[in-house]
C-alpha cells in the first residue's frame, strides 16, 4: 500500500500505537529538513548488541548483559532521550519519504516470520546512506508521544518474547552486522585489521589459504574473510575448505562473513546485482573493520572486482586493493610481517624496468627470459629498450618481437652515439616520488624472486611511517664478492662477516650497485643535478676525489659519479645477504664497454662477479624468516668498515 501512494511522505504503525495529535506535526518537520530529509524517523527504537570480553556478541534479548542492547526510550527502566537519536532499526512506526520504502524489497528478507522492522533499516543504510532515528519527547504532553497510551510497545517490547522468534531475530540482525550493516556499536567502536579476503568459488577459497592463515597466525595480526554466499561460495563450504569447523557460521564471533548474494540476485542473469550487493556489503564491512588491505585474485569475476575496488576507495582511512595473481599467493607470505601502516601503500609504488643494449642479443634473450619468469604480484611493471646508435640487426628485431604482459614497452634508440654514460643515466627518469627506475644492462640476469624482494624492502624500510631511513637511495638485487673501490681487490664475504648478527641479515653499504639495481627518485633527481655539475670527459679533472679509492680513475663509469655523491651525502643502499653470495641477480661478466675493454689493465676472474640466482624463495632465509627492523640493519662505509649511519 505504501508503494502505491502518490503522497512524499508515509507513516506506517503497528496496530498497538496510538500516536499523540502532535506527533505527525513533528515527524513531518523533521523529515523536512537537510539533515533528516533522507532517513526514517519514529519514536521507539533499538540498539543491538555490544561486543562481550570473549569477543562473542549475545544475543539481543539476553536479561541481564549490559552487552545485549538497548531498547529507548523505556519509561520501565527509566531511559529517556532528550534529544534526536540515531539508532540500529525502529520498532512499532516509521515515518519516511515515499522513495524511501521501496529499500524494502531490494533484497528479499532473511526471513518473512518477523524482522521487517530491522530489515528496513538495513536495506535503508546499505543502498541509501539513509539513517534510522528516535525523536524525543515532551514527558509532560501525551500529544507529542509516539503512543500516547503508552502501551505494550513502549514498556517491555513483549512483542518478542518467544524463543524462536528472538533466534529468528539474533540470526536476522548478526546476518546484517556480518554483511557491512554499521551499526551503533561499529560506529562507536571503529575495529582495526589487516586484511579482509573476499572469495567468489570455493576454489578462490582454497586459493588463497596459504595467505589467509599466514595473517591468522602471525601474532598481533587479525584477518577475515567475506564469501560471497549460497549458489556461489556458501559459509559451510568455506570453512569446509579452510578445515575450520562449520561452527564458525553459527557463532556470533567475527571470522568469516557469508554475503548472500543470492538474497539480492535471485535468478536473474544481470551482472548488476552481484555488483551492487557486493560494493553495498564491502563498503560497509570495510567501514566496520578498516582493513588496511582488502585481498583477492587476480582473476575474480570482473563485477567483483570492480565492487571491491569502489569499496575500497570509500574508506577514507585508507584501504588498499591487493588482486594477487594465484601463482604468487604462496610466494608473498611476507605480507603479514609488514606493519599495518605499511600495508596500504601495497599499490603506490611503480617499479620501471629499464634495459640497456646494444649488440649483445643472446645475453639480452637471457634477460628477458628470466625477467619474465618472475612474481609480479599483479603489479603493472612498464619495460624500456635504450638502445646506442650502434644497435645491431638481431638486438632489434628481438626487442620489437618481445611481448610484455606485465606494462607498456618503449623502445628508445640514439641518433648519434652517446656511450655507455650516456646509455645508462638517461634510461630512466623519475616522473613523481613514488616511481622507481632498475636499471639492468643485458648481461645480467634475474631472478624469479627479485620483484618480491624489490616490493618487500620498499614497504618495509620507506613507505611505513613509522620507520625513518632517509639515507637509503636504492635496493641492490646483487651481492658482492670484492671490495671493487680498493686496490687490491680483496674478496668479501657478508654472511661470513655478519655472522655474529645473523649471517643472512640485509645490510646498508655506501656502494651503489650497477649489477642490477633499484633506484629512488628522490635520488635518481639529485644525481642528475649533481652529474650536471661534476662530468669532465677526463675523469682526473673531476674536482671530487675520494681518499684510496680506486674509483678516482674510472673513466667510462656512471657508477663513479654515484660513488662520489653517495660518499659525500652518506647515502647508502640495501644489499642482500644469502649462502654463497646468491642473489637476485647476477652478472655474466660478458665483453663491452668495461670487461675487455682496450684501456681497461685490470683482469676481472668470472667468478669473483658470477653468483648463484636465489630460486627458492628467500624469506625463510632471513632472520626470523622476515626483514629485520631498519634499527637493526648493519650499515658499512665504501670500503666495507662497519659504520653508523650517523657516522657516514
Amino acid at each position: 500500500m505504501a508503494l502505491q501512494t502518490e503522497a512524499d511522505l508515509v507513516y506506517v504503525l503497528d496496530d498497538d500505537m496510538i500516536p499523540g495529535k502532535k506527533m505527525l506535526q513533528i515527524l513531518s518537520h523533521v523529515a523536512g529538513t537537510e539533515k533528516y530529509k533522507n532517513s526514517v524517523l519514529g519514536s521507539i527504537g533499538r540498539i543491538l548488541p555490544f561486543r562481550q570480553k570473549d569477543f562473542t556478541f549475545p544475543s539481543y534479548r539476553k536479561f541481564g548483559s549490559k552487552e545485549a542492547g538497548l531498547y529507548l526510550p523505556d519509561p520501565a527502566y527509566d531511559i529517556t532521550i532528550d534529544k534526536i537519536v540515531q539508532v540500529d532499526f525502529l520498532s512499532s512506526s516509521w515515518f519516511l519519504s515515499a522513495e524511501l520504502v521501496k529499500s524494502l524489497f531490494i533484497e528479499t528478507p532473511f526471513t518473512f516470520m518477523t524482522g521487517e522492522d530491522l530489515h528496513l533499516s538495513y536495506q535503508l543504510q546499505k543502498y541509501r546512506n539513509a539513517g534510522s532515528f528516535v525523536l524525543p519527547v515532551d514527558p509532560n504532553d501525551k500529544e507529542t508521544w509516539g503512543d500516547s497510551e503508552h502501551r505494550l510497545a513502549y514498556v517491555s517490547e513483549t512483542t518478542v518474547i518467544f524463543k524462536d522468534i528472538v533466534q529468528v531475530r539474533d540470526d536476522q540482525w548478526w546476518r546484517a552486522l556480518t554483511t557491512g550493516y554499521v551499526t551503533q556499536w561499529a560506529a562507536m567502536y571503529p575495529q582495526k585489521i589487516d586484511a579482509l579476503f573476499y572469495a567468489h568459488s570455493v576454489d578462490e577459497v582454497k586459493a588463497l589459504t596459504p595467505l589467509l592463515e599466514k595473517f591468522r597466525s602471525t601474532v598481533g595480526k587479525k584477518a577475515y574473510i567475506v564469501v560471497s554466499g549460497d549458489g556461489f561460495c556458501s559459509c559451510e563450504d568455506a570453512a569446509a575448505a579452510l578445515n575450520w569447523p562449520k561452527q564458525v557460521c553459527k557463532e556470533r564471533r567475527f571470522k568469516i562473513f557469508d554475503l548472500q548474494i543470492g538474497a539480492i540476485s535471485g535468478t536473474s542473469n544481470s551482472e548488476v546485482p552481484v555488483l551492487q550487493v557486493v560494493y553495498s556489503s564491502m563498503k560497509g564491512l570495510i567501514k566496520i573493520h578498516n582493513p588496511s588491505v582488502v585481498i583477492t585474485l587476480a582473476d575474480a569475476d570482473s563485477n567483483v572486482k570492480k565492487a571491491l575496488k569502489m569499496a575500497s576507495e570509500t574508506n577514507a582511512n585508507g584501504t588498499a586493493l591487493v588482486l594477487l595473481p594465484r601463482p604468487s599467493v604462496s610466494k608473498v607470505l611476507w605480507m603479514p610481517d609488514l606493519r599495518s601502516t605499511a600495508l596500504p601503500y601495497w599499490n603506490r609504488m611503480r617499479i620501471s624496468i629499464n634495459i640497456i643494449t646494444q649488440t649483445r642479443a643472446e645475453s639480452l634473450t637471457r634477460l628477458l627470459k628470466s625477467l619474465s619468469d618472475a612474481y609480479y604480484v599483479g603489479d603493472e611493471v612498464p619495460i624500456s629498450f635504450n638502445m646506442d646508435s650502434k644497435v645491431d640487426e638481431a638486438t632489434i628485431k628481438l626487442v620489437d618481437s618481445f611481448e610484455w604482459p606485465h606494462g607498456p614497452k618503449t623502445l628508445r634508440r640514439r641518433i648519434i652515439q652517446g656511450g655507455l654514460i650516456r646509455a645508462v643515466t638517461e634510461s630512466w627518469y623519475p616522473t613523481s616520488d613514488d616511481d622507481y627506475g632498475l636499471l639492468l644492462e643485458d648481461d645480467i640476469e634475474v631472478s624469479p624472486y627479485y620483484y618480491l624482494w624489490i616490493k618487500y624492502a620498499l614497504l618495509a624500510y620507506h613507505y611505513d611511517p613509522q620507520i625513518s631511513l632517509p639515507e637509503l637511495s636504492s635496493i641492490s638485487l646483487y651481492t658482492p664478492r670484492l671490495v671493487e673501490v680498493v686496490k687490491e681487490r680483496p674478496k668479501w664475504n657478508p654472511t661470513e662477516f655478519f655472522k655474529r648478527i645473523h649471517p643472512n641479515t640485509p645490510y646498508l653499504h655506501q656502494l651503489p650497485c650497477s649489477w642490477g639495481a633499484v633506484f629512488f627518485p628522490k635520488l635518481w633527481r639529485e644525481f642528475y643535478v649533481y652529474m650536471n655539475m661534476r662530468f669532465t670527459e677526463d675523469a682526473k679533472a673531476n674536482p671530487v676525489q675520494i681518499p684510496k679509492s680506486r674509483t678516482n680513475g674510472w673513466q667510462a663509469s656512471w657508477k663513479k659519479f654515484l660513488i662520489d655523491m653517495m660518499y659525500l651525502r652518506g647515502y647508502v643502499s640495501l644489499y642482500p645477504n644469502f649462502p654463497n653470495q646468491s642473489s637476485f641477480s647476477t652478472n655474466h661478466m660478458e665483453p663491452g664497454a668495461h670487461i675487455s675493454a682496450k684501456d681497461n689493465v685490470v683482469g676481472h676472474d668470472k667468478t669473483d662477479f658470477e653468483v648463484p640466482l636465489l630460486m627458492e624463495d628467500f624469506r625463510p632465509l632471513l632472520p626470523n624468516a622476515k626483514l629485520p627492523p631498519a634499527s637493526k640493519l648493519p650499515s658499512l662505509n665504501l670500503f666495507n668498515q662497519p659504520v653508523s649511519l650517523k657516522g657516514l
